[in-house]
């Protein structure tokens, strides 16, 4: 069983009140148990505690990790990033959600500022599904209409995706490539624009099957494990030349 941890800033929930009516136990625990329902093994962690949650022990034991920032991306230590990243490197499928383009992980993997445009005005998004027959996109309508929704609007400074999954429209006109699908070393990375935390993004059925769908694409699986490095010949050759290195 593929194995999630979630995790989650978890400071609007708790400060601001009207976030605290759409997820009064955290952002985190409604993805999870969506995820849970699914049929994944799940845990949850968050910013405030020790290590962030993400513990060598807890990392351990994640097959993909899904990731929500937004107020205090410049609060995670550098050394848990570094964990992180070289767990990703490895093989661990990550899940970058909403705000956290930001996340000093996903800037990390990227390699660029992961700016874009915004706009908070509780508009209508589209989130067109452009690559129907790719597996995130399994089980899915043609598009998911969000009533409420924060826009993102193009330039999104990041590397073009491997793969573009989805695209959105916003009623005020603006345009965003919201479902991006990168590989960083043996790890499989999935950003995911919706998910503002005044809106309940994460109790819709079609958003939790994204995830959930997301989640299985990205799991590491069986592939083979990559080998670098000075390799003996499979078959035999001449070794004796002298312009050869030993």
């Amino acid at each position: 069983m593929t194995r999630v941890t979630v995790w989650n800033e978890f400071r609007h929930e708790r400060h601001n009140d009207t976030v605290a009516e759409v997820y009064p136990d955290g952002i985190h625990t409604v993805i999870a148990d969506a995820l849970s329902g699914a049929g994944f093994e799940t845990q949850t962690a968050t910013l405030d505690e020790p290590e962030h949650g993400l513990t060598e022990t807890t990392l351990d034991q994640t097959d993909v990790l899904t990731w929500w920032g937004h107020a205090a991306h410049d609060e995670v230590r550098e050394e848990i990033v570094d964990r992180v990243h070289e767990r990703v490197l490895d093989g661990m499928g990550l899940i970058v959600l909403h705000s956290g383009h930001y996340s000093k992980i996903f800037t990390r993997l990227m390699g660029t500022s992961c700016s874009l445009k915004w706009r908070e005005a509780a508009e209508t998004e589209r989130l067109w599904v452009i690559e129907p027959s790719h597996p995130i996109a399994d089980g899915l309508p043609e598009c998911i209409e969000l009533d409420d929704a924060e826009m993102y609007g193009e330039r999104f400074d990041v590397p073009t995706p491997d793969t573009l999954v989805f695209n959105s429209w916003f009623e005020g006109g603006e345009v965003f490539r919201s479902g991006c699908c990168y590989r960083r070393g043996s790890g499989r990375i999935f950003y995911f624009r919706p998910g503002h935390e005044t809106y309940p993004i994460y109790h819709n059925e079609s958003i939790q099957q994204v995830l959930a769908n997301a989640v299985a694409w990205a799991a590491p699986g069986d592939r083979p494990a990559a080998a670098f490095g000075n390799t003996e010949p499979r078959e035999e050759i001449d070794t004796s030349d002298e312009r050869s290195v030993h």
